[in-house]
């Protein structure tokens, strides 16, 4: 959808939610934005193929959001179309007993794309900065040096983590990941009404916990760590991304508009040259096969 100005999604400076719209539909209706994106994965498809064939850069894509936001349907609409081989989608919950075991980014160093291809992070390493802000108690888990206790979690403490996940994507991007990273912007109202589809529903009751109406009387207090975030962390290698949730289709077709158009912009990812000698050949392997009918 190439006349979608993503620079007014991106957050190139200090930027506060409650100014950014949570719904959009790019006056388009359902069947219509459905072929939209279908059209738009196509054609990322294609890329993926070409980037695969190039097999110098990998792409991270990182979803962030309020429970209910449309991640999981995201993933699956955007990328149904690309090669299954191409990308990996990686769902990050509650950290393992081995997970903690290692410093809180290593999760997520080793499910890093590999060249040519696509990594989903649902969920991300900014749980870290999200979730235990928001229940500093769970810090205490990862056994850090120095943090002993709640107090020790400090406005000092997050400032590092900050730091240092900003010092993890510089390090990447300069490696060859190219990151884009989406706050799925969703209103507390439309949350409300997904979470009553969820109870009403029978299909979808199995997506409901109660832990979700305790975090939803949190929402306030996530809003805050998600802007602080976003503000500290969204730089020109990679930048966030504020999507507005409220209408999924129209998300799902601006999402991989974004990555589509940002992709393009990347020349040099071309299909290698044959070699000159296949090249030169390539007429006498074609008549190899063809003999194969005789």
């Amino acid at each position: 959808m190439d006349n979608i100005s993503i620079d007014s999604y991106r957050v190139d400076g200090p930027t506060k939610l409650s100014d950014r719209s949570t719904n959009v539909d790019f006056g388009l209706e359902n069947k219509a934005l459905k072929k939209e994106l279908k059209e738009v994965s196509e054609e990322l498809a294609s890329f993926q193929d070409t980037l695969y064939a190039h097999g110098k850069y990998g792409v991270l894509v990182c979803l962030q959001g309020m429970d209910t936001a449309g991640k999981d349907s995201l993933i699956r609409e955007v990328f149904k179309e690309l090669n299954a081989r191409g990308v990996e989608v990686h769902s990050f919950k509650v950290p393992t007993s081995l997970e903690l075991n290692h410093d809180y980014l290593w999760r997520h160093y080793i499910a890093l794309p590999e060249r040519g291809k696509f990594s989903v992070f649902n969920r991300t390493h900014y749980e870290n900065v999200l979730v235990t802000k928001v229940h500093p108690q769970y810090i205490l888990g990862e056994n850090i040096p120095g943090v002993d206790s709640v107090e020790d979690i400090n406005e000092a403490f997050w400032e590092r983590r900050y730091r240092q996940i900003n010092d993890f994507e510089r390090h990447i991007v300069e490696n060859g990941t190219l990151i884009f990273k989406f706050f799925l912007h969703l209103s507390k109202e439309e949350q409300r009404q997904r979470l009553l589809r969820r109870l009403e529903l029978k299909q979808k009751n199995w997506k409901f916990s109660p832990g979700d109406l305790k975090e939803r009387k949190l929402w306030n207090q996530y809003q805050v760590c998600y802007e602080e975030a976003i503000n500290k962390t969204s730089k020109p290698h990679a930048p966030w991304y504020i999507i507005p949730a409220d209408n999924k289709k129209a998300a799902r077709v601006l999402v991989a508009s974004i990555l589509l158009q940002s992709l393009k912009k990347y020349k040099d990812v071309q299909e290698p040259e044959l070699d000159d000698e296949i090249k030169s050949n390539l007429e006498i392997f074609k008549q190899e096969l063809e003999k194969e009918k005789e």
